[in-house]
């Protein structure tokens, strides 16, 4: 059974940091990409950031600089370093698997975590 678990989510003043946790089992952690994608209230989920186990990475424009994608493949765990968060970066954050790799498209992922909560207040 396939798994992706988030961790990390909270609330934080604006120009803090959080670091998200996505726990992955159940799939080829060595042979995949993990994303994360945010979804504000009203609305559409929107791909954050992406790492591949070829060790490519991509941002979206709006986080490039602050937020930091990274891998422990000994863990099977992908992280998300967020620093200099803003209010607009406010939203469920989830994190999502396909194996093997390939484009890092929300509709294109095949597995999905059930989401982790970030509140930035200003």
């Amino acid at each position: 059974e396939v798994q992706l678990v988030e961790s990390g989510g909270g609330l934080v003043q604006a120009g803090g940091s959080l670091r998200l946790s996505c726990a992955a089992s159940g799939f080829t952690f060595d042979d995949s990409a993990i994303g994360w994608f945010r979804q504000a209230p009203g609305k559409e989920r929107e791909g954050v950031s992406c790492i591949s186990s070829s060790g490519s990475t991509y941002y979206a424009d709006s986080v490039k600089g602050r937020f930091t994608i990274s891998s422990d493949n000994a863990k099977n765990t992908v992280y998300l370093q967020m620093n200099s968060l803003k209010p607009e970066d406010t939203a469920v954050y989830y994190c999502a698997a396909r194996s093997p790799p390939g484009s890092c498209t929300a509709y294109g992922m095949d597995y999905w975590g059930k989401g982790t909560l970030v509140t930035v207040s200003s």
